[in-house]
């Protein structure tokens, strides 16, 4: 191992960049028709339920200030949440039920617009043709298949002191060394994860951490287990700082794939991640990297070809990180 690089000082964090638009900025299908429907529940919600429109208002913490449309209620900010500093209390969102739904919310929209297609093609055909029933088993293996990717199981996140826990579900594809990284301020070692159609494609944060910083970078799509696709395709950057001292730094990047063209990423500068917190998802195939501070302290516990689940399992380990008092989140 190289000699301790780690940063002792606090980051400043970085403001959101401009090309930045939305959790989800590069846009897409689903995304515009889910934008649609929430300008007009919106002039609903203000034509004929002026009451909740105040109610929700007087409940609401922080301001709207950033977001392109206005914040009604919790349902408002799915997709601008990283714009503004609005939010309700747990108790007051009326919608938080869904958090339950063992489905990505990011994909609720997906399920539905695909799904309701689907189930129609595969009724139909025994409704009008008994006798040709089976035309429908393609459409409900279709169906079947994009409930399966948008699954968001629970997971019993390991909290103990110096573990770095996977960020996203797939098969470890490369562990190299950098000589130095910018962001966390010395030698590193790049891990990176390839996660197929049939992976949960959720991310997870892989530490108690702040975000420092963001960064979109729109591209290609090439294949994720193209080599080339980690600098060329579409990816957010993420810039994140451990909140115990001795404050590491490190990066992980979302990248699109062939198939998977929408990074979707929460995240709001500054604010605070225990270890397993879902902060996004990439919808369809795609490749999750973590850099990380290459120091004597570091064990790398993963190997190359292994499979590995968001939030659960083990990627590194620093031997002799101070105890934290914060808690991992199923």
């Amino acid at each position: 191992m190289q000699e301790s690089s780690v940063v002792e000082e606090r980051a400043e964090v970085v403001p959101l960049p401009e090309n930045v638009t939305s959790v989800q900025p590069g846009s897409g299908f689903c995304y515009r028709r889910e934008l649609a429907w929430g300008r007009f529940r919106r002039w609903y919600l203000k034509t004929f339920r002026r009451g909740y429109v105040e109610r929700m208002a007087a409940l609401r913490e922080g301001d709207a200030e950033g977001s392109p449309h206005e914040i009604l209620d919790p349902r408002d900010l799915k997709y601008v949440r990283n714009l503004c500093t609005a939010d309700w209390p747990a108790e007051a969102d009326r919608f938080g039920w869904r958090e339950n739904i063992p489905l990505a919310r990011w994909g609720l929209a997906e399920t539905q617009i695909m799904g309701w297609p689907l189930a129609i093609l595969t009724v139909l055909p025994a409704v009008l043709w008994p006798h040709l029933w089976w035309i429908g088993l393609g459409p409900l293996v279709v169906l079947l298949w994009v409930f399966y990717f948008f699954r968001d199981p629970p997971r019993r996140v390991p909290n103990e002191p110096g573990l770095l826990i996977a960020p996203a579900d797939g098969k470890v594809v490369d562990i190299s060394k950098l000589e130095h990284h910018d962001f966390v301020g010395g030698p590193a070692v790049r891990i990176g994860v390839f996660l197929s159609i049939f992976n949960v494609h959720i991310n997870r944060a892989p530490s108690n951490c702040r975000v420092i910083e963001l960064r979109y970078h729109p591209g290609k799509f090439l294949n994720a287990l193209n080599p080339d696709s980690a600098i060329e395709n579409e990816n957010m950057w993420i810039g994140l700082e451990e909140t115990a001292p001795p404050y590491r730094r490190m990066v992980v990047r979302q990248i699109a794939g062939a198939i998977a063209r929408r990074i979707v990423c929460s995240l709001r500068p500054g604010e605070e991640m225990q270890v397993g917190h879902k902060f996004g998802m990439i919808k369809l195939g795609s490749r999750t990297e973590m850099i990380i501070p290459d120091d004597e302290r570091l064990s790398i516990v993963c190997k190359e070809g292994q499979k590995i689940r968001a939030g659960l399992d083990i990627l590194a380990r620093y031997e002799d990180r101070p105890q934290s008092t914060m808690g991992g989140t199923p």
